[in-house]
């Protein structure tokens, strides 16, 4: 090869390099705008799982905080708002309509109010599941006996498993493993350490 044939060849890498060093960089901004994005989100569900715990063990949903009717929902920027949904994957999608913990105080305030009932919360209905069987179950069982009991009740597994772990961590179930399996108890009551 002559200097002449490999001019118009390292021409031709320089603007393909150019070319692919531009892509990078729109995609690392790209990348950089979602990761943004991404940590508004968790800033966000992480806010509402705080208060969810804060506010797990009312029973007097009159002392849940409402929210007034002209008050704006908070978001934090437009972009997550618009395309967070899609985003997110179905667990936590479907998580809020499974627990009434989750449900806008108002509405439980004014379910009260009208003399209907509200739901129970999953970690309830999970432990009177529990407590009618001798031994341990697996989450699966326990979703799967939810939802023949509780067809209103569709939680997915991951979101079974969570609130039995939370159960587990207020000490109000044992955890056994058996091999690779999880199994659950009820901890009656004399037998709490």
């Amino acid at each position: 090869m002559t200097n002449k044939s490999t001019a118009p060849l390292r021409s031709r890498l320089v603007d393909q390099a150019a070319s692919d060093l531009e892509e990078n960089r729109r995609r690392q901004q790209e990348l950089a705008e979602q990761i943004s994005v991404l940590r508004q989100e968790e800033a966000l569900l992480t806010d509402i799982l705080n208060l969810a715990q804060r506010y797990q063990g009312f029973s007097d949903p009159s002392r849940l905080p409402e929210q007034l009717q002209d008050e704006p929902v908070v978001t934090k920027g437009k972009r997550a708002s618009t395309g967070a949904a899609a985003r997110r994957p179905d667990s936590a999608r479907t998580a809020p309509a499974d627990s009434a913990r989750t449900a806008p105080a108002g509405d439980t305030a004014q379910a009260g109010a009208k003399g209907t009932s509200r739901q129970p919360l999953l970690g309830d209905l999970l432990l009177e599941l529990l407590d009618g069987h001798d031994g341990p179950r697996m989450a699966k069982e326990l979703r799967d006996e939810l939802l023949v009991k509780h067809p209103d009740r569709t939680p997915t597994p991951q979101v079974v498993r969570n609130t039995l772990e939370s159960l587990v961590a207020k000490g109000r179930i044992q955890r056994h493993k058996q091999q690779r399996s999880v199994m659950y108890t009820v901890v009656k009551k004399g037998a709490k350490s």
